[in-house]
């Protein structure tokens, strides 16, 4: 009776989404590296479903991240990249160390990047191929998570992702920290199945790579790290030997990461030492990193979200590991950035890895439909479904602006300008962007910098004769939050015009 109780209670518990097998019963004939050959590969791409659609969504997902690469201007985050890039490896790192918030190696990435040319498509080449090669790589992570049908889903969702895609088209770190992060993670999954000291290894030193790219990656470390201590904790307390694999891990990733961690310390004193002059703050940090993670528009994140939501139960059911492993990262990563909205700028781009959990539990909840509609076409359907939710956020994406037209405001200005001119920027670091595109030694023009009213003063003061253009951004309220700079351009100067997007402003003197 007791044998026949517990094979009632293991059927209960066997998996019903294991039934769900879009290849039919075809054996993958690659199950490690030595089994790669052109007739095995030729096998897999012929015969197996997975393969084919994740063939599909990388060539999808090829167009989307390449498709009018140059469209956009540089705007000032990204012109401050190329700023930093054109300087040698060791003027970048000693400006990483002099204050730049952000680690060294998309820097001097991109300063080999600037050897093949100057423009838009080669600085924004490297992001929009690692958000390319992102897609299969959410693949192995859902499938290591899960099974392949949970990483055909990510990768789909990786695919469509309107926020992706957007980061993937532009000049910065983000996506080169989410590639790392994610390799991280997938070798983080296969070592706490295994054990193997080679993965935790490898862990540690995507770890560290994704460390180098973005300094917020070190909340989804910890937060891995935190995850692996909590699940061994019973093997801990009986033997301190099982950390020793763990460890490895932490070593690796210090050793690797120890000029860089010293350099942390001292720019997150520096950071913190005063309240945040722009980014989003409380619970505002939290409602904008899941509206934008799942589409950019409120249908799209209730969808996305009540999935989530869905997946996380699931995965409690399937196996309470994976539902502490949801639960985990999301918490921590939304109350260490709750608490640190408050001291620094917080924008969702920074919780970019976080679109690894939330498709990884969106994927999960196709676990439900299954149990409930016993058919293949119950994956397919999530595919198309997470299509048709991010189609109209991406046809308002590639038929408009969607960062400020420097090039063209520049243009514009390089024909109203006349030689002796004097040419402001408001606040001073815009200059990047305005230089990228305008030549004031062409145009015979004096450019200066400004940001309190004061400074606006002082060049009036100056100018003589001379005609002044004032080019203005929204930066300005960050730069001077009393707003003495803007009352100072409406009581002094003359509206002259925007670029096609608004979001830059020309005022003029004379």
């Amino acid at each position: 009776m007791a044998k026949k109780k517990a094979g009632r209670e293991q059927e209960k518990r066997q998996d019903p989404v294991r039934e769900c097998d879009l290849d039919g019963g075809y054996q993958s004939p690659v199950r490690t590296i030595r089994d790669l050959s052109l007739k095995n590969i030729q096998s897999l791409v012929a015969k197996s479903r997975y393969v084919q659609a994740l063939i599909i969504l990388t060539i999808i997902g090829i167009f989307l991240r390449f498709y009018n690469l140059g469209f956009n201007s540089l705007w000032l985050d990204e012109a401050s990249t190329y700023t930093i890039s054109v300087k040698s490896f060791a003027d970048i790192w000693q400006v990483t160390a002099s204050g730049e918030f952000n680690p060294p190696l998309f820097y001097w990435i991109e300063h080999v990047m600037l050897m093949f040319g100057n423009n838009e498509v080669i600085l924004r080449f490297v992001p929009a191929l690692l958000g390319v090669l992102t897609i299969p790589l959410f693949y192995l992570i859902g499938k290591e998570f899960l099974d392949r049908n949970a990483g055909l889903i990510a990768a789909a969702a990786c695919t469509f992702s309107p926020f992706l895609i957007y980061y993937s088209q532009e000049a910065r770190a983000y996506m080169m920290m989410l590639f790392f992060v994610g390799i991280a993670t997938l070798f983080f999954l296969r070592a706490m199945k295994s054990g193997s000291l080679t993965q935790w290894v490898l862990f540690g030193a995507f770890s560290a790579l994704a460390f180098w790219a973005h300094f917020y990656a070190l909340v989804m470390i910890g937060a891995l790290v935190l995850f692996a201590l909590i699940e061994w904790a019973p093997r801990i307390r009986n033997e301190l030997g099982n950390l020793k694999m763990l460890l490895a891990a932490v070593v690796v990733f210090v050793v690797l990461s120890l000029p860089l961690i010293i350099v942390t310390l001292q720019l997150f004193i520096l950071r913190t030492s005063s309240a945040p002059t722009y980014g989003i703050q409380g619970l505002g940090i939290i409602f904008e990193t899941f509206v934008q993670i799942t589409g950019m528009n409120s249908i799209a994140m209730c969808l996305l979200v009540a999935l989530f939501v869905i997946g996380i139960i699931q995965a409690f059911r399937i196996d309470r590991s994976k539902g502490i492993f949801l639960v985990l990262i999301t918490v921590l990563t939304f109350v260490i950035s709750y608490v640190l909205s408050f001291k620094m700028p917080m924008l969702p781009r920074y919780l970019i890895f976080l679109s690894i959990v939330l498709f990884l539990g969106i994927a999960v909840s196709y676990h439900l439909i299954y149990s409930l509609w016993n058919t293949k076409a119950v994956v397919y359907g999530f595919v198309v479904v997470l299509f048709v939710i991010s189609a109209p956020v991406l046809a308002g994406y590639y038929s408009g602006y969607s960062k400020e037209d420097w090039r063209g405001l520049s243009a514009a200005l390089q024909q109203k300008t006349q030689p002796g001119d004097i040419v402001v920027s408001v606040p001073s670091y815009i200059s990047q962007p305005l230089n990228y595109y305008y030549s004031s030694s062409k145009a015979q023009t004096t450019e200066i910098g400004a940001t309190t009213a004061s400074d606006l003063d002082r060049i009036s003061a100056q100018s003589g004769n001379h005609t002044i253009y004032y080019v203005v951004t929204g930066d300005i309220s960050s730069a001077d939050p009393k707003g003495d700079a803007v009352l100072w351009l409406k009581n002094n100067a003359t509206f002259a015009g925007t670029d096609v997007t608004q979001g830059i402003y020309l005022f003029t003197r004379s």
